[in-house]
């Protein structure tokens, strides 16, 4: 129970560290943002607790996949609040075309035999 405690506490930590300092300044707390730090704690708790290398392997290689899905949201967002709409609509149309994204490259990727 600690385990998970302490991995939650690390996790939040990093969260609100994006927030707290994308407040202060919206270059840093992208670049903290940016960095990959959900995965690369993802890829820890996974080796911590089972050492097994082809389920990080096999994480990596989804992840890779399902971040080309992800990405337009950072251009779609951005441009709608640009455009006068409300942040919560913004933010659901641009978590909409996300899932859309996802299924869809799921979709494209299963057709070409890449299974994630």
């Amino acid at each position: 129970m600690l385990q998970y405690a302490i991995k939650v506490l690390i996790t939040a930590v990093v969260v609100v560290a994006v927030s707290e300092l994308g407040k202060r300044s919206s270059l840093w707390g992208a670049v903290l943002a940016s960095l990959p730090l959900t995965s690369l704690l993802a890829f820890v708790w996974l080796y911590h607790d089972s050492g097994d290398v082809e389920a990080i392997a096999s994480l990596s290689h989804g992840i890779f996949w399902l971040v080309l899905a992800s990405l337009p949201l950072f251009l779609i967002l951005p441009t709608l609040l640009k455009n006068g709409v409300g942040f919560w609509p913004a933010f659901s149309v641009s978590c909409v075309v996300t899932v859309g994204l996802y299924f869809g490259l799921v979709w494209v990727l299963g057709r070409f035999g890449v299974r994630l």
